[in-house]
């Protein structure tokens, strides 16, 4: 079984922390094996002072749906303060750090760019090398793998979606991704990672013996993080990416799409490691609350062939095509879909009807760039 860095720590690795006041990045992806919380381990252990939590998007429990502002608050249970980073601050301000030695950060991450925790690793990263704190983190699984796949984010198109040039797949660890943002864009914090046991490259989440905590309400499975490095760009279109749905991210319609055709032309382009089927839903809430969309379902038949943003513009050049008097790019003079892909060139090459794979295959050195950086990172 793997053993993520909270239980190195707590070990092998106190001296990080003992005997330092200690904030605590987290939310309800911070455990152990033995599915015991990171905030009561802590507070079990007299030799860690913790003095204060910080919380992420979707709280601290993980509760609140996407981009739901969240408020500081007080932990009940140990009379600590929770900080929000999701609230009127995304970045720990100089009063949240102020009598504190070290940053802890220990959150699931999905392996996906635009999931937002990494870049609230990131930020606080930059907060601790300005006021000259420790940051630590606690390393956990990519859960989908090794895999590097999608474009690069260009600096203009930086977001809390996408706050550093990395790929949309960048099948790093979290501490794999601070030891690059700290090397690669000169942040100078002092850095260390506590690295797990017994994982490997390349392993997938159900393979590490560890219990899958939903790292948010849309991600309540692995196959929802499966599919979510190229779904999620529906988030940028007017199809529903299956918010309201037991389902967020494998259904994706809308009223105006006929499910069968859908499933049809998709299914004739022989992606690899993925059937369409034809679906119906009624999202509960979100884009199309309450009405009847056509779709499909994003069924993955082998993971290790699947390519979840080659997949997803594909879907998105479909519908396009198929829809052209109901299809459209969602936000106006600045599309949410630029923000989510970090560049409006592919929005600009779909439209003007240029193919999917000539996109990808521009993308060839960018990534072969990236790969040979990150390589330099690695801890596995």
């Amino acid at each position: 079984m793997t053993k993520p860095g909270l239980t190195v720590l707590l070990k092998d690795k106190r001296g990080f922390i003992g005997g330092r006041s200690v904030g605590l990045i987290t939310n309800s992806t911070g455990i152990n094996e033995n599915v015991e919380s990171n905030v009561s381990l802590f507070c079990g252990n007299p030799d860690i002072h913790l003095k204060a939590i910080f919380s992420p998007e979707h709280g601290l429990w993980g509760a609140a749906q996407d981009a739901i502002s969240i408020s500081s608050s007080r932990h009940k249970g140990i009379d600590v303060p929770i900080h929000s980073l999701y609230g009127k601050t995304r970045k720990p301000t100089p009063e949240m750090l102020d009598g504190l030695d070290v940053l802890v950060f220990d959150i699931q991450d999905v392996g996906a760019r635009f999931y937002t925790y990494v870049s609230t690793m990131a930020m606080a990263m930059e907060a601790c090398a300005e006021r000259d704190l420790d940051f630590l983190v606690l390393d956990r699984p990519n859960p989908i793998g090794d895999t590097v796949e999608g474009n690069i984010l260009e600096l203009e198109f930086r977001s809390f979606v996408g706050y550093l040039p990395i790929p949309i797949r960048h099948g790093m660890t979290t501490g794999e991704l601070a030891r690059l943002f700290n090397d690669q864009f000169q942040m100078g914090v002092r850095l260390d990672v506590v690295e797990m046991l017994g994982w490997r490259r390349g392993m997938w989440f159900d393979e590490t013996g560890l219990q899958w905590v939903m790292p948010s309400p849309n991600i309540p499975t692995l196959d929802t993080a499966t599919v979510y490095p190229g779904m999620c760009l529906f988030e940028g279109t007017n199809v529903s990416e299956g918010r309201g749905t037991t389902r967020p991210f494998e259904l994706i319609g809308a009223p105006w799409i006929d499910a069968q055709r859908l499933a049809d032309q998709l299914n004739h382009l022989s992606l690899a490691g993925v059937r369409f089927r034809p679906a119906y839903f009624v999202p509960t809430f979100a884009r199309y609350k309450g009405q009847s969309c056509g779709g499909v379902q994003v069924h993955v038949m082998d993971r290790s062939k699947f390519a979840p943003v080659r997949v997803a513009l594909n879907v998105i050049d479909v519908i396009r095509r198929a829809y052209p008097g109901e299809f459209q790019w969602r936000g106006g003079d600045r599309p949410f879909f630029d923000i989510l892909m970090g560049t409006d060139e592919v929005r600009k090459q779909l439209s003007s009807g240029e193919s999917v794979d000539s996109i990808i295959n521009s993308w060839k050195d960018e990534l072969a760039r990236f790969s040979e950086v990150r390589s330099g990172c690695r801890l596995y």
